[in-house]
């Protein structure tokens, strides 16, 4: 199966889980980009939002498109694949100002799209094949638009990034119930950043955030870039 399909099917499990147990996320005080509260800057790293359309790509159970929107006055439009993610979004946040919610692939959304002021995602651009999200995100944001990737390093095994471009297996955890196996791109900064530059994009800094604990393993990586003024489109 490919890669992106055993992502789809583990995402819309996991979503199905997590309705059965009527699990909603609380809408945090501040934005995170690592799993730990804390941890890491906040929304500032996407500048003044106010009034801007942002796109949260694999927004999940929408509980950071919200803080957004209410928090920082954004407009916010949540892409997601998985159709018990977007329930979740929807049952919860629906009548929310300033945020909308889609299901459907982010770079097909993108091709028919009004041009995005900023964008981010948060643990989930590494589900999709870069050469076919990188190019899209590229052509679906403004010249100099953020561009915000939180992003797996380290996983709790302490298994490091990859120099390759390949996906590789990584488990999606939920207490009690058996992990989902996932296909993830998990490459090394220098790598991620190449993939980059090469769709068009001018990263401006990549931070690593280990585990607050000492004794864990797990390092989440930060990239802030932005579209370049006149963005290269590479063929392949």
């Amino acid at each position: 199966m490919p890669a992106e399909d055993i992502n789809s099917r583990a995402w819309q499990i996991y979503g199905r889980r997590q309705l059965d147990r009527a699990y909603t996320p609380s809408v945090p005080d501040r934005l995170g980009w690592t799993p730990w509260e804390g941890v890491g800057p906040g929304a500032e790293v996407l500048g003044d939002v106010t009034g801007r359309r942002v796109l949260d790509i694999g927004s999940g159970a929408g509980h950071h498109a919200v803080h957004l929107a209410r928090a920082h006055g954004a407009r916010v439009t949540g892409i997601e694949l998985s159709p018990t993610q977007h329930e979740r979004a929807v049952s919860a946040h629906a009548d929310v100002d300033g945020v909308e919610f889609f299901r459907a692939d982010v770079t097909e959304y993108l091709a028919d799209a009004e041009a995005f002021d900023a964008a981010y995602a948060i643990g989930t651009l590494a589900f999709i094949d870069p050469h076919r999200s990188l190019p899209a995100l590229r052509d679906g944001v403004r010249p100099g638009a953020p561009v915000i990737l939180s992003l797996l390093h380290t996983d709790l095994h302490g298994r490091g990034p990859s120099t390759e471009m390949a996906p590789r297996e990584q488990m999606i955890l939920l207490r009690d119930d058996p992990p989902l196996p996932t296909q993830m791109w998990v490459l090394a900064p220098q790598l991620w950043e190449d993939l980059l530059t090469e769709y068009g994009f001018r990263v401006e800094a990549i931070d690593l955030f280990p585990h607050p604990d000492k004794k864990a393993n797990v390092v989440q990586q930060l990239i802030r870039a932005r579209r370049a003024a006149a963005a290269a489109v590479s063929v392949r």
